[in-house]
């Protein structure tokens, strides 16, 4: 049923032979693997050797084989206003048309985005990284209303509510030093 190849996830490589030329029948399947490197960016997502579940539906079309999938893991981060460590429950659905493989018209090779059905067997490597990536946020946070990092020392605002610094206006810190002054001198 699943058949290895040399992509970085290889349970991700379905074999489709049973659904081939045959419009109207379909195939469920639930494949679970450890992601084999880490999906998403620097901020947020999948890292390597987290568990990843793959819900499939296969159909055959007429022009290939429609996958449908919900994939279901956990993407670790980091809270883009307080830096705190985060984990976020993801669950993603996508729908890809894996297209049969024709012979090349006139010299035409397929689009480089094409997905195509290839030896009976279709790769779900990217339609599975790019729904993971795309479901990611943009800027993940801890709570809605994470008060985030002084600005001025860098102190966790959530830990210390009240947190204040006393500014003086720069047009303002002559006069300052001249109070400070005379405080001493008294």
């Amino acid at each position: 049923m699943l058949e290895p190849n040399a992509a970085a996830v290889p349970e991700l490589t379905v074999s489709v032979r049973q659904l081939a030329n045959r419009p109207g029948t379909s195939r469920q399947l639930t494949v679970n693997f450890d992601a084999a490197e880490a999906i998403g960016t620097e901020v947020i997502g999948v890292p390597e050797g987290q568990p990843v579940s793959l819900e499939l539906l296969l159909e055959s079309v007429l022009e290939g084989v429609l996958a449908t999938g919900t994939v279901r893991s956990t993407a670790r981060g980091e809270c883009g206003r307080c830096l705190e460590e985060l984990s976020v429950p993801t669950e993603v659905t996508f729908q890809e048309l894996f297209e049969f493989s024709e012979p090349a018209r006139a010299g035409e090779a397929p689009a480089e985005d094409q997905l195509m059905v290839i030896d009976d067997t279709i790769d779900l490597t990217v339609p599975v990284r790019d729904a993971i990536v795309l479901s990611l946020p943009f800027r993940p946070l801890c709570r809605e209303d994470c008060a985030g990092l002084c600005p001025q020392c860098g102190a966790r605002l959530a830990d210390e509510p009240g947190h204040a610094h006393r500014t003086v206006d720069p047009r303002w810190a002559a006069l300052q030093d001249l109070l400070e002054d005379e405080r001493e001198e008294i």
